[in-house]
């Protein structure tokens, strides 16, 4: 790491801690030529994912759409901001673990209901009737049945 003072290329690390809610390491180094001292935040590099939406565009994914979409589908129900959000952070990590740069928007629609299901039975029916895009009754009727089954 070079010293953005003199632009020496030798420090020493005088204090390391978690910063970001453990996303990163803040580090407090000292130059070995000048002694000033300067701070670094130390992260993990995460690969871009690219969304492949149903009309064959793409676009960059987006934590925030996801969360969007889980708030709107529980909109008045008894669900906590903090757990869709985990829920959010946990969808986002197993796209980043799957290793796949390109995913399709049915793959990460599927993940939302999978947790929603378990979550609030209204938010996930919610979810699906715009997701799936209930034509009518029937398909409605038939995504509550196959919910009712499961119980």
């Amino acid at each position: 790491m070079k010293c953005p003072f003199c632009g020496y290329s030798e420090s020493k690390v005088i204090d390391s801690r978690p910063a970001d809610e453990n996303a990163s390491i803040r580090r407090r180094r000292e130059c070995l030529s000048c002694a000033k001292r300067f701070t670094t935040y130390e992260t993990v590099e995460s690969l871009p994912m690219v969304v492949i939406k149903k009309d064959g565009s793409r676009q960059s994914f987006d934590r925030s759409k996801v969360l969007g979409g889980m708030i709107r589908a529980c909109e008045k129900r008894p669900v906590p901001l903090a757990e869709l959000e985990k829920i959010a952070d946990e969808i986002e990590q197993e796209l980043q673990n799957a290793m796949e740069r390109e995913i399709r928007t049915d793959v990460v629609g599927e993940k939302v209901m999978d947790r929603l299901r378990t979550v609030d039975q209204v938010a996930y029916v919610r979810f699906a009737s715009v997701y799936r895009q209930f034509k009518d009754i029937d398909t409605f009727m038939a995504e509550l049945n196959k919910l009712l089954a499961e119980k």
